[in-house]
């Protein structure tokens, strides 16, 4: 797929979901990103915001097939993956797939299932497959996970561990819209859901495409080695306790080039790199002082930091 072609899907699909949410057209370009990039995200932020719309907006701007799952504490790891059941009729053991077994799953509210579950779902997000009794079933193609949870009440939860975490691509907040905001969106939802009415705009087969056309976006070794000297700096930095892995340099990396595509251009530029990097690094630091990763947006606040004491390159990439 040309990158004009992702670039006109990107905006198609920007334009059907803000028909319904209002001012969060940022947000709507990240989630983009991290579904070109093949990666997975968490919203995390207070109920009523729009976590759960903007994940059913998504799914419905898209020929895709979407299963939400609200997360509990009951919840089991075969809940989700499917079980291996005897089938009197035939005599044999038959697999009933699991909600995994879709295109986009909205994992609503993560963090109140128990980790033995939550730790279910890292196979899948990391290798697009599971393995029930000893078996390995691939999952379905795209695959795109985008789980909730509200960092305020934490009564009953269970935090997400590191590793879950860092197998996310993205960590975003939706925020509280401004007044003028507000005001449209009584109107939009004065008379009717606008959701209902939104029409799909692009297969399933096309994201798929442009999540292979979209690494060949050029990426010198100036920008390169801006990659690697942001990422060594979290990893030297007194505030932090764990800085970003090399995972989270690939996702960083891969991160720019679809932004770099967004903005109608086939190469990497430092700011590409600048733009992505809170919502891609933050929430893979672990911070000093605290046992997991913080999520009251001190982790954000060292990466702008140390966004503005890492040398950008200068010379022409």
């Amino acid at each position: 797929m040309e990158f004009s072609e992702v670039r006109k899907l990107a905006d198609a699909v920007r334009t059907n979901i803000s028909k319904v949410l209002v001012g969060r057209e940022k947000t709507i370009d990240l989630v983009l990103i991290s579904l070109l990039c093949g990666g997975h995200v968490l919203l995390e932020d207070v109920p009523g915001v729009g976590k759960t719309m903007l994940a059913k907006c998504l799914a419905k701007s898209l020929d895709c097939d979407f299963k939400r799952i609200q997360f509990t504490p009951d919840l089991l790891p075969s809940d989700l993956t499917g079980i291996n059941y005897y089938d009197q009729k035939q005599g044999e053991f038959v697999f009933r797939p699991g909600p995994l077994f879709t295109n986009i799953v909205l994992a609503d509210e993560i963090n109140r299932a128990t980790p033995r579950t939550q730790s279910s779902l890292l196979e899948c997000m990391e290798e697009g497959q599971v393995t029930v009794d000893g078996e390995t079933r691939k999952l379905n193609k795209p695959f795109f996970v985008i789980a909730t949870q509200n960092p305020v009440e934490t009564r009953g939860t269970f935090p997400l561990p590191e590793a879950q975490l860092d197998r996310f691509f993205m960590r975003l907040k939706m925020g509280y819209p401004s007044a003028g905001e507000g005001k449209e969106i009584l109107q939009r939802f004065r008379n009717a859901d606008p959701a209902a009415s939104l029409v799909t705009i692009a297969a399933g087969n096309a994201i798929t495409e442009a999540q292979a056309s979209v690494t060949a976006v050029k990426v010198s070794e100036a920008v390169e080695q801006y990659i690697v000297d942001i990422i060594e700096s979290t990893r030297h930095d007194e505030r932090i306790l764990l800085g970003v892995s090399p995972r989270g340099s690939i996702a960083l990396m891969r991160a720019s080039q679809v932004l770099a595509v967004l903005e109608n251009r086939d190469y990497v530029l430092p700011d590409d790199v600048k733009q992505v990097s809170v919502p891609v690094l933050s929430h893979r630091l672990i911070m000093k002082g605290h046992a997991i990763s913080d999520s009251t947006g001190n982790a954000e606040n060292v990466i702008r930091e140390l966004l503005k004491k890492v040398p950008v390159p200068t010379e022409e990439i």
